[in-house]
């Protein structure tokens, strides 16, 4: 019977790497596999991300497509209705802020547009959450549990 430390590749699989420029005896001495002249046999030599020898890459062949809201673009730190469970000694009507949520490792960090609150989990506490968004699912979750959502005035 053969065990975990009997293993072995396939015969034929594995095979040694090629040593290069080590004599003219191993088949790959003198240029070492760099052929005669030209930029890519000099020392130092590596070619540019998409450098296709001087003819027009193909990233700039293609046509643009699409466009980016990227200056309008909305970034908050997200946090799931069941992650509020994780909240521990908290009374009733104590308003659940985002700094809270950092100080207890929930979420990350802030970024710069807030906190947005999802739906996914379940809410067994009636919460009070203030946060800049609220999905409608997450909404729905923490009021029928007999919590509330308040948004801050910008």
């Amino acid at each position: 019977m053969t065990g975990i430390n009997d293993l072995k590749p396939n015969p034929g699989s594995r095979r040694n790497r090629k040593r290069i420029g080590r004599g003219m005896g191993s088949g790959t001495g003198k240029t070492a596999g760099r052929g005669h002249k030209g930029q890519k046999s000099r020392s130092g030599y590596s070619s540019k991300r998409g450098f296709e020898g001087g003819q027009m890459p193909l990233h700039r062949r293609l046509p643009k497509r699409g466009f980016t809201n990227a200056v309008f673009k909305k970034h908050f730190s997200t946090i799931n209705v069941g992650d509020l469970a994780r909240l521990e000694g908290l009374e009733a009507d104590t308003p659940i802020t985002a700094e809270q949520l950092v100080a207890a490792g929930i979420v990350r960090r802030l970024e710069k547009d807030g906190l947005r609150v999802l739906g996914n989990g379940t809410v067994d506490k009636g919460f009070h959450v203030v946060a800049q968004h609220f999905t409608k699912g997450a909404q729905e979750k923490i009021v029928a549990a007999g919590g509330q959502c308040e948004v801050p005035a910008p």
